[in-house]
């Protein structure tokens, strides 16, 4: 299944996106409920899917993030793939090197709700602020089911789908500030979407991860090739912290990111940055000057 967050005629409604036809169907939820996003589907406690209306065609609506406004921080790991732990370990940025490349845990960082936005809109670069903005293309987990503890083995039972974003980075400040919240939840770095798509609709043994920039291929992978994989991922999270429903973890980037180029190639306005991922579909956001 794969569901869209979308207004029409200036009203938030979530449907079921048919790529064949061209078309989303909205879902017979009140508009209230439908304001959450995919999360109106998530919260519905085992009722099913609702019945669909009329569908619309994808042309007419106005996609938004799939969970436009998440209820927490967004959990993102990072220094996920070998090679992208590799070529940012060398790039001076990296607060963690010292211990390795390679992790040998999984490291957790957040990115705040407010810097999410949906696939076609604009990110701002304050050039005030930085002038070190790089790209990473993530599979993202949204969770279903919530829980504590969760076991490696029934991690799956705790997901509800897949969805994809892009996690814009300024490189300066991550290095600055150490920590890197501040880098990476500045207004408008986390593009998500098109939309989510149910478990179900993705292979994870096979699907690839792509990221373009004005074309140009910078990042090729597979999500297969992550270090710490989902089930760990999830377990790691919730041995102390309970995951809840809607709850989303973006589960690192491969390598190929700005940052790794000699010299780098960070973002600049103009740039339009398109992620890829098998199954679910294709992010593409332009850069631009945030205005003054």
């Amino acid at each position: 299944m794969r569901v869209a967050t979308f207004t029409i005629a200036g009203e938030r409604r979530v449907g079921l996106v048919d790529l064949d036809r061209g078309t989303v169907a909205p879902f017979d939820l009140p508009v209230e409920r439908a304001e959450s996003g995919v999360l109106a589907l998530i919260e519905r406690n085992g009722a099913g899917v609702p019945a669909t209306l009329s569908p619309l065609p994808l042309d007419r609506v106005v996609l938004e993030a799939p969970v436009p406004q998440p209820r927490r921080n967004i959990f993102c790991v990072g220094k996920n793939y070998h090679e992208h732990a590799h070529e940012f370990a060398k790039s001076g940025f990296d607060s963690s090197a010292a211990a390795g490349a390679v992790p040998k845990n999984p490291i957790i960082f957040s990115k705040v709700p407010e810097s999410v936005v949906a696939c076609g809109s604009a990110v701002q670069i304050d050039s005030r602020v930085s002038e070190a903005i790089d790209y990473e293309a993530e599979l993202a987990v949204i969770i279903g089911k919530g829980g504590r503890s969760i076991a490696r083995e029934d991690a799956f039972d705790h997901v509800w789908g897949y969805t994809i974003v892009n996690d814009v980075t300024a490189r300066d400040l991550q290095g600055k500030y150490s920590q890197w919240l501040i880098g990476k939840s500045q207004d408008t770095f986390c593009p998500m979407g098109p939309w989510a798509v149910t478990k179900d609709e993705i292979d994870l043994d096979t699907a690839g991860i792509r990221c373009f920039v004005n074309g140009d291929l910078r990042q090729d992978s597979r999500i297969a090739m992550l270090i710490f994989d989902i089930p760990t991922i999830i377990a790691t999270l919730s041995e102390g912290i309970t995951l809840k429903p809607g709850d989303i973890i973006a589960t690192g980037t491969p390598a190929g990111v700005g940052i790794g180029f000699t010299p780098p190639k960070y973002l600049k306005a103009g740039d339009v940055v398109r992620v890829e991922i098998d199954g679910i579909g294709t992010l593409e956001n332009p850069f631009v000057e945030r205005p003054r």
